[in-house]
């Protein structure tokens, strides 16, 4: 019997170590991935951005995902005994439902012409990781690919350009390894009417993948019982293996913003500085109001307890990765920087949503979940 992913996207790491971010777990300080496999992990996933950087090379932060620090996190899991799931984006930043960026380097290609970057780009990523010896175990073509990726080419409901930009990918990885399991990746893992339309299409238009993967966020999609029937039928109608390739839910709903001030701001100008720079709370009580489960750290636990318990139950469910369990708050370590900011062409706020979710807590302490996750 194939063993039961308990995988985590740990992508933010490196610039988090970089901050200052320390880990402990009972008090003892420690390297965060050691920590995370003491409580069962044994899969990572990472994501991965063409060029995260700016013209004048100013970094994108969240991250700032590029090959180098992909090969680097790679081979620190694999020294661990950790599998490596690759998440390929396709853009310089992020990808998911609501934007799919063209990277910079492909602006005003044809869609054959991207066709063409898809593939040469993934061949070129899949050989330097082989050459590296940070060859994955596992790649996602495309992150939460639920509405198309290079847009606005490749835009649902274009299905014929969205499979010849999957397919691309697809081929480059098999240019390097025949074997290695490719996953497809969608949103909303709740929503079993739009996985069909999608599969449906995609499947028709070819597609040598075998694993579905799916995101599923209490806070923003469906219910427990929804993600059961989809992971179910997906299994089912298919004959694919099903992961929930992004997962979490936070364990308190104390403000973090505190803890993200860097040390030279002046007692008096700290709150102008929060205002100015972070975003607050990451879940608004509209949100909060419809989970199962509370946001507390027993809330965690029970939440966690009782998605393990659901995808078990699909006999093709292979696991989940918990979405970025180590990001806690530092200064300098937020989801945007005001370069990617532009890339992206938003305005906004550049701090990091995500602290009341990660499995550690505010100063980096094991929060009860991970054992919760290690005891399963």
């Amino acid at each position: 019997m194939t063993e039961f992913i308990k995988g985590m996207d740990v992508s933010t790491l490196l610039e988090e170590e970089a901050c200052g971010a320390r880990y402990f777990d009972n008090g003892v300080e420690g390297d965060a991935l050691e920590i995370l496999k003491k409580y069962g992990t044994n899969y990572v996933r990472l994501r991965l951005w063409n060029d995260p950087y700016d013209e004048q090379g100013r970094p994108y932060g969240a991250g700032t995902n590029d090959l180098e620090k992909t090969i680097i996190l790679s081979k620190r899991a694999k020294s661990l005994g950790m599998g490596v799931l690759l998440d390929l984006h396709y853009s310089d930043f992020w990808a998911d439902p609501g934007k799919q960026f063209v990277p910079k380097a492909w602006r005003d290609y044809s869609v054959k012409e991207l066709e063409n970057a898809v593939y040469e780009y993934t061949l070129h990523v899949m050989r330097s990781l082989k050459d590296a010896d940070a060859f994955p175990t596992m790649v996602q073509i495309g992150n939460e690919i639920t509405n198309g990726l290079l847009w606005p080419t490749g835009k649902k409901p274009n299905f014929d350009a969205i499979a010849m930009y999957v397919n691309a990918g697809i081929r480059g990885v098999r240019e390097v390894d025949k074997d290695v399991e490719i996953m497809i990746h969608l949103d909303e893992g709740s929503n079993n009417p739009m996985y069909i339309e999608w599969f449906d299409n995609f499947i028709k238009r070819g597609g040598d993948f075998q694993i579905i993967g799916m995101s599923y966020y209490p806070f923003w999609h469906g219910t427990f019982d929804e993600l059961s029937y989809n992971m179910k039928d997906m299994a089912e109608r298919y004959g694919k293996k099903i992961a929930i390739a992004e997962v979490s839910t936070g364990f308190s709903m104390d403000d973090y913003r505190i803890y993200e001030v860097p040390e030279d701001i002046p007692e008096d100008e700290k709150e102008t500085w929060l205002k100015t720079n972070l975003t607050g709370k990451a879940t608004r009580d509209a949100l909060v109001a419809k989970l199962k489960y509370p946001m507390t750290k027993q809330g965690q636990c029970d939440f966690m307890q009782d998605i393990m318990e659901r995808i078990r139950e699909v006999p093709n469910a292979i696991g989940f990765f918990y979405w970025e369990p180590a990001w806690i708050p530092v200064p300098g370590c937020g989801w945007a920087t005001e370069a990617s900011l532009k890339y992206i062409e938003a305005e906004g706020l550049i701090g990091n949503e995500w602290a009341n979710q990660a499995l550690f807590d505010y100063e980096g302490n094991v929060l009860p979940a991970l054992k919760t996750i290690a005891d399963f």
